[in-house]
């Protein structure tokens, strides 16, 4: 059986799409007078926030630019981003199972943290895995295979849940079952097309299906 859920957080637990865009155009109209579109900040995602504001501002202004894209997330996060209907209800269920319940995001550790307290959901998270620990991020299943090593596990013991193309290939490296969740999927179309091993439309389908399956899962 599954031992251990691990959840991304941007498009899964959270709806923090707008804000997001909406951060990183703060400081693209702050440093070079322009917008992005989403594909274009979209494009950007992989490495933490500092990696991508990088490519807006450059390595000598990293520092002031990071700073105030995190003043800005966190001043608007209430305005702008929410948790899904229905996710602390899932996560109190895999806690209840007494399974681990771990968090492997591409996010930086700074936003991560202030999502997960702005919404009171650290205290689920048996280990949250950020982009800042590691050196290959997603795709790469890198975090998947550090949180595997943390309890003991095998792959085959592990269920990743999230709603990208990066997702799923980082899963499938590190050899993880996946279930695409497909309720705030910016590229619900391409991961669709790839095949995921399980896919839900809406987080009261994946709750139920869940309920029955994390008990029942075979062991090999």
């Amino acid at each position: 059986m599954w031992q251990c859920i691990i959840f991304d957080m941007d498009g899964t637990l959270t709806q923090t799409n707008q804000l997001i865009f909406d951060s990183f155009n703060h400081i693209a109209e702050r440093y070079q007078g322009k917008r992005f579109s989403e594909p274009e900040i979209t494009a950007m995602f992989g490495p933490p926030e500092e990696g991508a504001l990088v490519a807006i501002v450059g390595e000598s202004r990293i520092e002031p630019a990071l700073a105030e894209y995190l003043e800005f997330y966190r001043a608007n996060h209430a305005r702008l981003a929410k948790v899904y209907p229905g996710i602390k209800e899932l996560l109190e269920l895999v806690k209840g199972k007494k399974r681990k319940v771990a968090l492997f995001t591409g996010k930086g550790a700074s936003t991560t943290m202030i999502t997960l307290r702005e919404f009171g959901l650290a205290d689920y998270f048996d280990i949250v895995v950020t982009g800042n620990d590691v050196v290959r991020h997603k795709p790469s299943g890198e975090g998947i295979l550090k949180i595997l090593d943390r309890f003991g596990l095998e792959p085959r013991q592990a269920l990743m849940v999230g709603d990208s193309v990066a997702d799923l290939r980082a899963s499938r490296e590190a050899e993880v079952a996946m279930a695409a969740v497909l309720w705030d999927s910016y590229g619900k179309e391409r991961l669709v097309a790839m095949s995921p091993d399980y896919q839900f439309g809406d987080v009261p389908t994946f709750h139920s299906w869940l309920k029955t399956h994390i008990d029942s899962r075979p062991a090999s």
